[in-house]
C-alpha cells in the first residue's frame, strides 16, 4: 500500500464524524497550519466525493486554478474566505476554471478575476452540472461565466453579486450559456458594471425569489447596469417573486429582456408572476421587452409596475390582475420594505396564476429577504399583488397546487446536540425526510447565522470546534429544501 492511498484510508475513516457527503469521502482541510496552504493544492488532490473546508482565518491572494475532479463538494468554514485573484488567472480564464462535474461551492468570496480578453470571471463554468450557495462574487470581469452546455443543470442560491462588468458590456454579474437549465432563487445580484445583473441563455429558466438592484446614483459604488435581468434566445422562463429594479442612471432602459436575440432555445414560454418593478429612471423605460420572433403569448399577472415605461412590448401579452402606478403604496419604499401598506389596491387584489403548460404551478410560494435570502409567502386572505404580502397574522391555505406538483415540505431534526451545554469537538448531526425520497434533500447547517456545512441525503454530520467560539448561548439551525423548493428549518439553543 502506497502512501497516498494509506492517506486516502485515513481521512475517509475519520469522515464519518465530519461530513455525510459519502461513506468513503474525505475532508480536505485548508489553511495556515492546516492538511492545504492553498484551495487549488486541495483540489488537486481531492477524489470524488471529498469536501475541501477553506478557513476564512486565512487570506488566499494570486490561488488560481482548474478544478478537474468530479463531484466535490467546496466550501468555507470559520466565515466567508476571501479569495482574491491578486492578478492572477486560470489557462487565460478566471480564478477557478470548474472543469469536473457536479461540483458545489458554498461560502467564498471571490474577487479580482481579469484577463487579456476581458472576459475573466470568478467562476467560469465548463463542466457538466453546478451549485452555488451563500457566496459573494465581485469586482470581477465576470461573476459566473458558464460555456454552452446542453446537458448541465446549474443550481445557484442565496448569494450575492456585485460590481461585477469590465465595463465594455460584454461582461455582467452572471453569463450563463445554453446549458439546460438555470435555477436562481433567493440572490441578490446588483451594480453590474454597464453589463447585466443577469444573462442566461438557459433552455429553462427559473428565476424566483430574488432582487436585481442598484445602488442610487451618486452613491459611493453606485453601478449603471444595462438589462437587469436577460434571456435573450427564449425557451422556458419562470420569473415569480421578484424584486426587479432599474436605477435611475443605467446603460438601457429594459428592465426584462426575453427573446430579443432571437428565440432559437425550444419553447417560447414566459410566465411573469407576482413581481415588484421598480423603475427610478422618470422619463423612460420598458418593463419587459419581448422579441419579434416570440410568438406565444407572455403571461404577465400579479405584478407590480412602478415608475414610467411601457409595460411590455409584446402588445398582445396577456395582463391579468397587474398593477400599474408612478408611486404605489408601500409601507417603506426608500429602505426596500414593498410589502402593501393599509389600504393599498394591491391587497387581495392578486388572481390564481394557475399552472404552466407542463403543470408546474406559478403560485408563489416564497418572498425576498434581504440579504440573499428567503421567507414563506404567508397569504393573509387572498393573494397580493406584488413580490411581498401584507403584514398580517392570519395565514390563509395556499391554492392547491396541480396535480403531480410537490407542496409537501421535507421534515428537519437536529439530533445531537439537543440542547445544554457543549465543550471540546461536539458532532452536530441532522436528519432528514421526504416524500419524495432523500436523494432529492439539501441539508444546511447555520451556526450563529454562518452556514458551515451543506450536503444532499437523509443526514448530515458536522465536527463543531467549540474551543474556538466565545461564551455565551449559541444557536444550531438546519434547514433542509427539497427539489421542488420545499423547505423547513429548525434550531436549537446550547451554552458554552
Amino acid at each position: 500500500m502506497n502512501f497516498s492511498t494509506s492517506l486516502r484510508l485515513v481521512l475517509g475513516a475519520s469522515l464519518f464524524l465530519s461530513t455525510a457527503t459519502s461513506a468513503f469521502a474525505a475532508t480536505l482541510t485548508v489553511g495556515a497550519g492546516k492538511s492545504f496552504a492553498t484551495p487549488c493544492r486541495a483540489f488537486a488532490a481531492a477524489a470524488a466525493g471529498d469536501v475541501i473546508e477553506i478557513d476564512a482565518a486565512t487570506p488566499y491572494v494570486g490561488d488560481v486554478c482548474g478544478i478537474y475532479q468530479s463531484n466535490i463538494v467546496i466550501r468555507g468554514v470559520n466565515g466567508r474566505p476571501k479569495i482574491d485573484a491578486g492578478g492572477a488567472n486560470a489557462m487565460g480564464k478566471g480564478t477557478w476554471v470548474v472543469v469536473g462535474n457536479g461540483i458545489t461551492v458554498e461560502n467564498v468570496e471571490m474577487s479580482g478575476a481579469r484577463v487579456a480578453d476581458r472576459n475573466g470571471a470568478a467562476l467560469r463554468l465548463e463542466g457538466t452540472g453546478f451549485t452555488l450557495r451563500s457566496s459573494f462574487l465581485h469586482d470581477n470581469e465576470n461573476g459566473v461565466l458558464a460555456n454552452a452546455n446542453t446537458a448541465s443543470d446549474i443550481l445557484i442560491e442565496n448569494s450575492e453579486f456585485g460590481f461585477n462588468g469590465f465595463g465594455d458590456g460584454y461582461s455582467h454579474n452572471l453569463y450563463i450559456g445554453n446549458v439546460r437549465s438555470l435555477t436562481f432563487r433567493y440572490n441578490y445580484s446588483h451594480d453590474a458594471n454597464v453589463g447585466h445583473n443577469l444573462k442566461s441563455r438557459a433552455q429553462t429558466n427559473t428565476i424566483v425569489y430574488n432582487r436585481f438592484s442598484s445602488t442610487p446614483a451618486g452613491q459611493a459604488g453606485s453601478g449603471q447596469p444595462s438589462y437587469e435581468v436577460d434571456l435573450p434566445n427564449a425557451g422556458i422562463a419562470y420569473v415569480i417573486g421578484n424584486v426587479i429594479e432599474q436605477p435611475s442612471a443605467n446603460q438601457n432602459p429594459t428592465m426584462l429582456a426575453y427573446g430579443e436575440e432571437g428565440a432559437t432555445n425550444p419553447g417560447q414560454n414566459l410566465y411573469v408572476v407576482n413581481n415588484t418593478f421598480l423603475n427610478d429612471d422618470g422619463s423612460r423605460g420598458t418593463f419587459i421587452m419581448v422579441g419579434s420572433g416570440v410568438t406565444t403569448l407572455a403571461l404577465l399577472q400579479n405584478n407590480i409596475f412602478a415608475g414610467v415605461g411601457t409595460m411590455s412590448t409584446q402588445a398582445s401579452a396577456i395582463d391579468r390582475s397587474n398593477h400599474r402606478s408612478l408611486a404605489p403604496a408601500f409601507v417603506d419604499r426608500a429602505n426596500y420594505d414593498l410589502r402593501p401598506a393599509a389600504g393599498a389596491p394591491m391587497i387581495d387584489a392578486g388572481t390564481n396564476p394557475g399552472t404552466s403548460t407542463t403543470g408546474l404551478s406559478l403560485v408563489p410560494a416564497m418572498q425576498y429577504r434581504h440579504r440573499a435570502a428567503g421567507d414563506a409567502r404567508s397569504v393573509n386572505g387572498a393573494l397580493d399583488i406584488g413580490a411581498y404580502e401584507v403584514a398580517g397574522t392570519t395565514t390563509a391555505p395556499a391554492p392547491a397546487p396541480a396535480p403531480g406538483v410537490d407542496a409537501i415540505a421535507p421534515s428537519v431534526a437536529i439530533t445531537s446536540p439537543t440542547g445544554g451545554r457543549v465543550s471540546g469537538t461536539v458532532t452536530v448531526t441532522v436528519q432528514s425526510a421526504d416524500n419524495s425520497g432523500p436523494a432529492g434533500i439539501t441539508n444546511q447547517l447555520y451556526i450563529d447565522g454562518m452556514l458551515v456545512a451543506s450536503n444532499t441525503g437523509a443526514s448530515l454530520a458536522y465536527k463543531w470546534n467549540t474551543q474556538k467560539i466565545q461564551k455565551g448561548t449559541h444557536t444550531l439551525k438546519a434547514v433542509a429544501r427539497d427539489a421542488a423548493s420545499n423547505a423547513a428549518s429548525t434550531q436549537v439553543s446550547v451554552a458554552k
